[in-house]
């Protein structure tokens, strides 16, 4: 690629892989951001299984990742790409401007984190500038990041809340995670204490609301 000084990648437009689960919102982002004339939208996905795969056949410089997604999560699609597509800038686009998400983000390896409200231009000017090496991060969720301090749960917290959804009996988890039921009990405990509720259902809610989860 032969760049003209002081004109980055004059010679094809920045490729940019969409993942959103809306279609509306992602038939949107996608017409607007194909309206600049440096940025080509090669790929767009409504889950997250196949964004490894969609970002290595379709070669492209920039993920725009959701991060709830069916299937494998933005976060979770970050992680595995910083592995097999080192090349691609992942950049996060969530409606939930949650703490705890972008200490995630940015452990998962993720260039970027912004909510979906802002201004198309930001959105392509922040494509830009992730694709040049820069990081860019909201900067009020940045500062509510900083003041609300790192996850208390463990990984394996975690996992057991995650596990204990949708009706999930102790028993369901400890048959699912391979564990006994007392492990679990104690690791549900665990985490009871530290989000401060009174049970798994308040545990796992108040840590989804944190981004903790």
């Amino acid at each position: 690629m032969s760049d003209t000084p002081g004109k980055q990648r004059s010679a094809a437009p920045v490729r940019v892989l969409l993942a959103e689960d809306q279609g509306m919102m992602r038939g949107a982002l996608a017409l607007l951001l194909g309206m600049e004339e440096d940025i080509e939208v090669v790929a767009q996905l409504g889950s997250g299984d196949g964004i490894v795969d969609a970002v290595l056949a379709r070669s492209a410089d920039v993920a725009l990742l959701d991060i709830e997604l069916p299937g494998m999560s933005g976060l979770d699609a970050a992680a595995e790409l910083r592995t097999r597509a080192p090349g691609c800038r992942v950049l996060i686009l969530t409606t939930f401007g949650r703490p705890g998400y972008l200490r995630r983000a940015m452990e998962a390896g993720a260039a970027g984190f912004l909510v979906k409200d802002g201004p198309v231009e930001e959105l392509a000017a922040a494509i830009r500038r992730v694709l040049a090496g820069e990081t860019v991060v909201d900067p009020v969720l940045a500062a509510a990041a900083l003041s609300a301090g790192p996850s208390p749960l463990t990984p394996r917290e975690c996992e057991v809340l995650k596990a204990s959804v949708d009706g999930a009996t102790v028993a369901d988890v400890a048959a699912r995670l391979h564990l006994s039921e007392s492990t679990v009990r104690n690791y549900l405990s665990s985490a009871i204490g530290k989000t401060g509720t009174r049970n798994r259902t308040e545990a796992v809610r108040e840590a989804r609301q944190q981004g903790w989860l």
